[in-house]
């Protein structure tokens, strides 16, 4: 039987290959997802479908994901280079951007129980807050680091702050380079949430400056975070808490900021750093930076 036989004997076979070259169009595709802006959940479900759209996904969506929602963030990252690679590849980097991982106890950082890895409504990244990460010998390396996540713990507790982060060319950084140098060993038990690889703690290794504790609205000593390999940054603290009086003087400093910034910032850039949103809508506030440095001033009261 001829091949024209067996087209015409398969018609619905036929009409089914051409679908799908349809939809594995990576022209269409874009198209679809611009027109949706980008939609977090709708890629996340594309990818999901089959191996073909996994792969266009990996290669290209979640780079295109990335871009669109933080596009002054990504070209810090890649160097100005739209093309440009990144550590760990760009289905992690927009896991990092969008997703909160939680959080269970460690060696150096013990809980009462587990706190659960969820979808962040809008999250806000900053290199100023990266600065305060680094010690005075890498300060040269960009980092860029989210406000922290607050996951209410109990009425006898403090409230856990969790967050993210990302290193620009780690592989050439003097974070790295001074791991390496101190012969500093993987942590044996924690893994990467975002890309799975072996990760440093830099409690045990001891370069974790004061100054991330100010910035974060904890005490020294009572926070922890880990570096992979890709330079993917993850960490808890213990948050301190805030008195009514500093709530209320929040709220004030909240709107005087929104008139001075526009109220609207929607996932676009704006100085020094940039908020991302899944597309789903936001609760989180701008503001959550001032939060922090309103708990600072309680703690040196």
């Amino acid at each position: 039987m001829s091949a024209a036989q067996r087209r015409r004997l398969n018609p619905l076979s036929q009409e089914t290959e051409s679908d799908d070259s349809g939809i594995l169009n990576e022209c269409v595709l874009l198209l679809v997802f611009e027109s949706i802006k980008w939609d977090l959940q709708v890629l996340c479900l594309t990818a999901s479908v089959n191996r073909k759209l996994r792969a266009i996904a990996k290669r290209l969506l979640w780079r295109k994901l990335c871009v669109y929602r933080a596009p002054r963030m990504v070209s810090a990252l890649v160097n100005g280079s739209p093309s440009g690679r990144i550590g760990g590849g760009w289905d992690a980097l927009a896991k990092l951007m969008f997703f909160c991982c939680g959080c269970e106890s460690t060696r150096n950082f013990k809980l009462s129980r587990s706190s659960p890895g969820h979808f962040a409504g809008a999250s806000r990244f900053s290199k100023t807050s990266g600065r305060s990460f680094l010690t005075k010998k890498c300060r040269a390396d960009l980092l860029f680091v989210s406000d922290p996540c607050e996951h209410p713990v109990g009425d006898k507790e403090d409230d856990l702050g969790i967050y993210r982060g990302v290193f620009r060319g780690f592989l050439r950084s003097n974070t790295r380079a001074c791991l390496i140098g101190r012969q500093v060993a993987f942590d044996d038990r924690v893994r990467c949430p975002y890309c799975g690889t072996r990760v440093w703690s830099m409690t045990a290794a001891r370069l974790v400056p004061k100054s991330a504790a100010r910035r974060l609205g904890s005490r020294d000593g009572r926070l922890e975070y880990f570096v992979c390999v890709n330079g993917h940054l993850h960490g808890t603290c213990w948050l301190v808490p805030l008195s009514s009086e500093e709530e209320n003087c929040e709220e004030v400093e909240e709107e005087e900021d929104e008139d001075e910034d526009g109220g609207d910032f929607n996932g676009e850039a704006y100085k020094k750093h940039e908020k991302v949103t899944n597309g789903t809508g936001s609760r989180s506030s701008p503001l959550i930076y001032d939060r922090r440095r309103l708990r600072v001033l309680q703690y040196k009261g």
